[in-house]
């Protein structure tokens, strides 16, 4: 009886290669599994059934996993405001650890003993992949022929070709992973310091040149209106920004970070949604938060990022912080007045019931109504002891 292999499966070069490779080679029976997490189209999960079957899989699942991947993982980067470095908002990194978990709960599903993966030895994904699957099916052996076999792009054409497969493979300029969180690019521009991607290199030209106003609603910290439309689902909301803000050319930039493995790395991103939706509830979070909330808050979601980054998603720690963050949310509650336009766009200003920016207590550097001078002079003569008698002591 063959071994049974679970795949997972994207349909591009190098888990084609997989695919033959260990049915053919190695005669184990291959259950190729797709995990859709947003970025495909229904075309798109078709078209990689068929490739799946036509290379030889003996089963080939799609498994949708878009709204646990909000749910799980995307909705507590936004209560968190998490942007790597600054930067960007993790838009593959928490994308692959879910299709790695959900793969690896596949294998352990239908019982296979040995799972495997199509990443080469040079990036992050391999050690999300490899970590999912050793935490979920720890006894399944875990395959990686292109990482393993270090193959290059052209003896993969080969070896598919010697078994049948003409497909063309065309090596386009730029990689593209288009996903709900947004989509990377990485070019040659993106392998040197001091270049950036051109304005073909990125996938959603920019067509819209009028600048608009939108606002956007946020319930106990997810939002729910965009534009005028209320959405049960967040996650067709995150899509709604995104037909509106993309074709603006918003959410473009690269971002400089470390690898995983201890390198540093570049990549480009557009990401309009996760951009605009992170700045707006920050934002709002500033009215209605109070300053130790937000303190801590930014401390354990910049923490949680990173985790997230390294592939430690399923480190029951993250659970603790999640809990964390959604308490914080209870009064994150409001409209946010956005500005889009070419290239850019502006948060214009909040309007919510629990704003903390009250005049019935004051207005800042004008006026106070909860409080007299001579309060304010006790409390600062209090607050100065400390370092008073500091300054007495050591300057004498």
């Amino acid at each position: 009886m063959s071994q049974k292999v679970v795949l997972a499966f994207s349909g591009g070069l190098d888990t084609s290669f997989c695919v033959k490779y260990l049915s053919e080679d190695r005669g184990m029976d291959v259950y190729s599994v797709l995990v859709d997490t947003g970025g495909f189209s229904d075309a798109d999960l078709k078209a990689i059934e068929e490739r799946a079957y036509s290379l030889g899989v003996k089963s080939h699942v799609t498994i949708s996993k878009t709204d646990d991947y909000y749910q799980q993982c995307l909705k507590f980067l936004v209560f968190g405001n998490v942007l790597k470095n600054n930067t960007y908002p993790l838009s593959v990194s928490a994308e692959r650890i879910f299709q790695a978990i959900a793969a690896a709960e596949y294998a352990r599903e239908i019982g296979a003993s040995a799972i495997a993966h199509g990443s080469t030895g040079a990036g992050n994904d391999q050690v999300r992949f490899d970590m999912a699957f050793r935490i979920i099916a720890p006894d399944a052996e875990v395959i990686t022929p292109i990482r393993d076999l270090r193959l290059s792009r052209e003896a993969e054409i080969e070896y598919l070709k010697a078994k049948g497969v003409e497909q063309e493979w065309h090596k386009s300029a730029y990689s593209i992973n288009k996903g709900l969180w947004g989509t990377s690019v990485g070019g040659k521009e993106t392998l040197t310091s001091d270049q950036f991607l051109p304005e073909s290199a990125w996938p959603t030209q920019v067509t819209k040149t009028e600048p608009e106003t939108i606002t956007l609603i946020f319930q106990h910290g997810e939002i729910k209106g965009v534009a005028g439309e209320m959405f049960t689902n967040s996650v067709d909301a995150i899509r709604k920004i995104t037909e509106l803000a993309g074709p603006f050319g918003i959410g473009r930039d690269i971002h400089v970070g470390d690898t995983i493995i201890g390198i540093k790395g570049r990549v480009g991103f557009e990401a309009p949604a996760p951009l605009i939706l992170i700045k707006a509830h920050h934002t709002l979070e500033k009215h209605v938060l109070g300053k130790w909330q937000l303190y801590w808050k930014e401390q354990l979601a910049n923490w949680y990022g990173t985790m997230l980054h390294e592939g430690q998603f399923m480190d029951p720690v993250m659970r603790n912080i999640e809990t964390f963050l959604a308490d914080t949310q209870a009064h994150v509650s409001g409209k946010v007045h956005v500005l889009l336009a070419p290239y850019r766009f502006q948060v214009l200003g909040i309007e919510s019931d629990h704003d903390l920016m009250s005049s019935t207590f004051g207005s800042y550097g004008e006026m106070n109504n909860a409080w007299t001078g001579d309060d304010v002079r006790g409390f600062s003569k209090v607050a100065s002891n400390q370092i008073m008698i500091y300054e007495k002591i050591n300057n004498q």
